[in-house]
This record gives C-alpha cells, structure tokens and sequence, in this order.
C-alpha cells in the first residue's frame, strides 16, 4: 500500500523525507483527479498512517491531499471542457479505465445529480477519476463545479487522513467498502431530491392564463 511514498521513505534520507513526501501525496492525488488512474486514496491512506508513526504531521497531509484533489479537478475540468467528448473516446481506445460503458455511467451521475456527483464523487474510484474532465465536458458553469470540487476535495482529505490515522492498517480494506457506501449515498440523495422535487410540483396549482378574477371583469365593464 503506498509504494510511492514507501519506495520515497527508503531512497530520501529522514530529513528530507517529509517535504518530499507531501509532494508526492499533492502530485498524485492531483494527477488522478486530471483523469489519469494513479493510486491516490492509497497513497493518502499511507501518509496518514506515516503520520500515525511520527514521519509526518498530518495536518500537512491532509492539506496536501485537499490541494492536489482542487487543483488536479480544476485542471480535468479545463481539459474536458476544451477536448470534448473526443477526448474520452481516445482514451477508450487506449485504456480499458475509460471504457465506454465506464463513461456512459459517469455521464448518467452528472445528468442526474448535477454538483453532488462532483462532490460525493471523491470518495468513489470511478468518479475520482472522471469529475473533472466529465464536468468540463458536459459544461457545468465552473463556479459551482469549484464550490462542489473544492469541499468534496477538503471532506474527503480529512475524512479518510484522519480515519486512516486512527484505525491503521485496515484502512485500505475499509476505504474500499466505504467507496461503495457512497456511490449508494449518491444515488439515494439523487432519489429523495427527485421525490421532493416531483411532491413540490403537484402541489402548486397551474392557473391558466386565460382565466381572469370576476370582479377584475366587472371592474373592466
């Protein structure tokens, strides 16, 4: 778990180990969140646990995480929003990661539950990897994709940095259940919003125009 910063903790000798390490943890989960399959929630997992052990603060961690995870989105959005669809059927030639199945799904979380896929998609693999440059593509007004990125980047860096921080090495194990909790999450919100949308609907009554009060007529005469 975490080879980048384990293979890091044995090249860097202790005094610049640290510095390195919170690049490499902002790099990572960054280059993910453009698109690309990297490992970055295992490798937050293991800079928590470092922290855990005295090698790191994991504040710094936390605050690694959160950057790479804003940056890394903003940057898959600008590429979605300039390359298009064109971009993800490339990359379906290359990689099996962005099958067209794959794409079809993210597409059907964005069209139902809008900024909430963004922001619940950091803690699921599949949409880890897609909210930016699938935001970017389908033009969702960049503001509220920065609102949406940048607190479901800040909840998912603390969240799993502190778990993982407490509970050890288990968390990886965890992490991966918890990814299928949310994406059940994401899909129950998106139901209930639907409901209270449809319930408000058929409640307020649809007075055509063409029917005017009586005593608006009466009045006119």
């Amino acid at each position: 778990m975490g080879e980048p910063l384990h293979a890091l903790a044995i090249a860097v000798p202790t005094a610049g180990f640290a510095a390195l390490a919170y690049l490499v943890v902002g790099l990572v989960i960054g280059i993910e969140s453009m698109g690309i399959p990297l490992p970055g929630e295992t490798t937050l997992i293991a800079a928590a646990l470092l922290a855990s052990q005295g090698d790191l603060k994991l504040v710094l961690v936390i605050a690694a995480a959160a950057t790479g995870a804003i940056v890394g989105d903003s940057i898959g959005y600008l590429i979605g929003r300039k390359a298009g669809r064109g971009l993800f059927e490339r990359l379906g030639r290359r990689s099996k990661h962005f099958s067209e199945e794959r794409i079809q799904r993210a597409e059907r979380y964005f069209h139902k539950y809008g900024v909430w896929t963004v922001f619940f998609g950091r803690f699921v693999a599949l949409l880890r990897i897609f909210a930016g440059p699938m935001a970017g593509m389908l033009r969702m007004p960049y503001p509220q994709f920065l609102v949406a990125n940048a607190a479901g980047g800040i909840a998912w860096s603390t969240t799993i940095g502190i778990v993982a921080y407490n509970i050890g090495d288990s968390a990886d194990k965890i992490f991966g259940e918890l990814s299928l909790w949310a994406l059940a999450a994401v899909a129950v919100l998106g139901i209930a919003g639907y409901a209270v949308y449809r319930l408000r609907r058929r409640r307020v009554p649809v007075v055509p125009a063409s029917v005017v009060p009586a005593d608006v007529e009466s009045a006119d005469s």
